[in-house]
């Protein structure tokens, strides 16, 4: 079955939309408050003392919210069951989203057998010490992870408003209790500040090396707003509430991390002896305990209640936790199941409960595997590791898409200073994963062979059954890539017949002087409301164009042809540009005013921003025109160079002139002869053949309008200014485009590092 055939068979039943912003930003605070922090403070003491806690929480903190902030962007944009494996498909394609969702699968899997242990662990320690039941071993923890995991799929099962409301009720309940131990605390220490003293020394035994290897561990208690993410098909006005929910989940989780820390370590006064023993050195004792350790020191704040306590809100907050990382490992399987990643069953809607039952049925085997294959410590750092990957390709994808399709998509929210903050996430993040080498190296090794597994079903299933999105290129029909095709190349965009003829005369000048091979391109415009099961009926006219093109160059060029769909035409040529290493792209325009925000239009300045190679945009060129005199108007810069080098191409062989034109205005000096010399020796261009004239004033625009009536075609660099400079004016190069009336070539030039940067990055 074809991609397009496929694309026509698309599950349509559709999840149940009843969550509302209450209901997914407690569903986030459940996940990352959770059991993360009652295990991770015993952790952290003993890995970086009392100074370390903090230090880990305030910094993993400030982490997450530059993660949160493109989770919010990418999620108010593409609000779609997924999460990062949408954004990855989008920004990326499809290897990248099958890797991202195959590892967000994994990290939330992994991360619910972590909270089901810690549950499990919480529980019978506290039945040991009523002296109910023997001392647990670790198979009894195992089967009781178990058992709360499987109870928790089944209320998966019955559906998101019955998950929703749930985890908000025990999210609530933990956020009362932690917050109360973080008030208790605080009051101690102002009824006796000098219980500030148990923050010496404020590393403990560690050091800054061992504190980021403490960081990447505990960092899964700050993960859960990915969680929210993920219900994008389930929320009430998800463009609006989803944003909101990331970034206040995270400021209120990062705050209420701070004031229990600080709380539990001033607590305790050094002195106090608790069962016979005397604590001196209190982050000691706590670290002592390890996972364990935040309920040793309430117990000792608050006295026999303190056990009966600690275990309620890890129950509440594990259970919370538990609870939404099956959901949002779900959802990713079934976003891998509705694409055809994964099979079509993942995709499968139970009737009834409009829960995806075939892949939350996978899932909890997955979260089971976790649950008897590795430790609590282990299932914390595998979490980690794999969210640590998993925000690094969403960092990534947010400044791409951005970058790409921030004229084609419908953003909810913006993140200020773009792209500072996902760029600093992608910088902390790798440190993390390097302190998590030393931490917790099985964490590692799970990655690799999980991530390497992915890769190999991607390769023998998934890229031969995935179904074409809306958001990619769609391509009808491609020429096989000519043999030994490894010279310059040049990509010509081709409209309709009418333009196609005109815009060919000149392009086949160019490539002739390359000595390049040449790539037709059309972008055929089906509108976004037509199936692309009917797009055939849009495509006659590019057929043609191309068609008559091809008779055109056949006899001289070796040429290829392709015909393709995108949602926005910029994006689509772009990407065959990157595909098919294009070193100059000819295109033609139709010098319209600057309307909606555009220069050029809403096609032409895309491309001219992003496209990674040189552009060459032709006005009113062709017809069998003969161009004798060529100006060109001269501002410095490769622009201008290869302006320079386009003019002496198309104006005519034996009879044909260019002059290079300037206007020189007071306080400015260029070396107009100069400029030509170089670049003339360079570009190999005979030196009779190039003029220079240089005229004084301050109307540009003018001079070279006035200028340009005497000769036969204009050829110029399309100098690019700062945005905040178009926003006031219009570019020069530009206005004079737009108001000349002779055939005119626009040139955009792009160096070696800015292509390999625009077309790898």
């Amino acid at each position: 079955m074809s991609d397009n055939e496929q694309s026509q068979h698309v599950v349509h039943a559709e999840l149940s939309r009843d969550l509302k912003l209450f209901h997914i930003t407690m569903m986030g605070m459940g996940m990352m408050i959770g059991a993360g922090v009652f295990v991770g403070i015993g952790l952290c003491m003993e890995g970086a003392g009392p100074g370390g806690l903090l230090l880990t929480f305030s910094l993993n903190g400030l982490i997450a919210i530059c993660s949160a902030m493109s989770f919010a962007e990418l999620s108010s944009a593409i609000p779609r069951a997924g999460g990062a494996y949408n954004f990855a498909r989008i920004g990326f394609g499809r290897a990248a989203s099958f890797i991202a969702g195959w590892m967000e699968w994994l990290a939330a899997s992994a991360a619910g057998g972590f909270y089901a242990l810690v549950l499990s662990k919480y529980l019978l320690e506290f039945l040991y010490g009523l002296g109910w039941i023997p001392n647990p071993e670790m198979w009894t923890v195992r089967i009781c992870a178990i058992c709360a995991a499987i109870g928790f799929v089944y209320v998966n099962f019955r559906g998101s408003k019955e998950t929703g409301r749930l985890g908000a009720i025990f999210t609530v309940g933990q956020m009362i209790f932690v917050l109360g131990i973080g008030v208790m605390g605080a009051l101690q220490f102002l009824h006796d500040p000098s219980r500030i003293q148990n923050f010496q020394p404020f590393l403990g035994d560690g050091d800054w090396a061992r504190l980021l290897g403490v960081m990447g561990i505990i960092y899964v208690a700050f993960e859960g707003f990915e969680v929210i993410a993920q219900a994008g098909d389930e929320t009430i006005d998800p463009r609006k509430n989803i944003p909101k929910a990331i970034l206040y989940s995270v400021l209120g989780v990062t705050i209420t991390y701070l004031l229990v820390g600080f709380g539990v370590v001033v607590a305790i006064k050094s002195g106090t002896v608790h069962n016979g023993e005397s604590i001196d050195v209190v982050w000691r004792w706590i670290g002592s305990q390890q996972e364990m350790g935040f309920r040793g020191a309430v117990s000792v704040l608050l006295g026999g209640w303190g056990g009966l306590l600690v275990t309620l809100a890890v129950i509440f907050s594990a259970t919370s936790a538990l609870n939404a990382t099956i959901y949002s490992a779900t959802r990713t399987s079934y976003a891998l199941g509705r694409d055809r990643m994964l099979p079509a069953i993942f995709s499968r809607i139970h009737p009834k409960t409009k829960t995806p039952w075939f892949a939350l049925m996978i899932t909890s085997l997955l979260v089971l595997g976790i649950i008897l294959g590795v430790s609590i410590k282990d299932g914390s750092g595998t979490a980690s590791m794999m969210f640590l990957m998993l925000f690094f390709i969403v960092n990534l994808c947010v400044i791409r898409i951005r970058r790409n399709m921030g004229d084609e998509l419908e953003y909810g929210y913006l993140m200020p200073l773009f792209p500072l903050f996902p760029i600093l996430a992608i910088l902390l993040q790798l440190g993390l994963a390097y302190g998590l080498l030393h931490e917790s190296i099985t964490s590692w090794i799970i990655a690799g062979v999980w991530i390497s597994a992915g890769a190999l079903l991607y390769i023998l299933y998934s890229r031969k059954h995935a179904i074409t999105t809306d958001d990619e290129i769609h391509v009808f029909h491609e020429d096989k890539p000519l043999p030994g095709d490894h010279g310059y190349k040049v990509m010509v965009a081709v409209a309709n017949p009418n333009s196609a003829l005109q815009l060919v005369e000149s392009a086949h000048k160019i490539c002739e002087n390359k000595d390049a091979s040449v790539e037709l391109i059309h972008m055929v415009p089906v509108p976004t409301h037509v199936p692309l099961s009917d797009a055939k009926k849009y495509m006659a006219a590019g057929r043609e164009a191309i068609l008559e093109t091809s008779l055109y160059l056949t006899m001289t060029r070796p040429i290829s042809t392709t015909l393709r769909y995108c949602r926005n035409t910029a994006r689509g040529i772009v990407s065959a540009i990157r595909q098919k290493r294009v070193d100059m792209l000819i295109m033609g325009w139709h010098g319209k005013h600057r309307t909606h925000g555009f220069h050029l239009g809403a096609t032409v300045d895309p491309i001219v921003e992003i496209a990674p190679c040189s552009v060459v945009m032709m006005k009113n060129c062709g017809g069998g025109r003969k161009y004798n005199r060529v100006l060109v108007p001269i501002a410095g810069g490769p622009n201008s160079s290869l302006a320079l080098e386009i003019a002496s191409i198309l104006a005519e062989k034996d009879t044909g002139t260019v002059t290079a034109f300037t206007v020189a205005s007071r306080g400015r000096k260029f070396d107009l002869a100069t400029f030509v010399d170089q670049h003339a020796e360079r570009l190999d261009i005979p030196r009779d053949r190039i003029h220079c004239k240089t005229v004084t004033g301050k109307d540009v625009v003018g001079a070279v309008l006035r200028k340009a009536e005497d000769y036969d075609m204009v050829v110029l660099g399309n100098t690019r200014e700062s945005a905040l400079r178009q926003m006031a004016h219009t570019p020069i190069p530009e206005t004079i485009a737009r108001n000349c009336k002779k055939p005119l070539v626009m040139c955009r030039a792009i160096s070696g590092m800015q292509s390999w940067i625009r077309r790898y990055i």
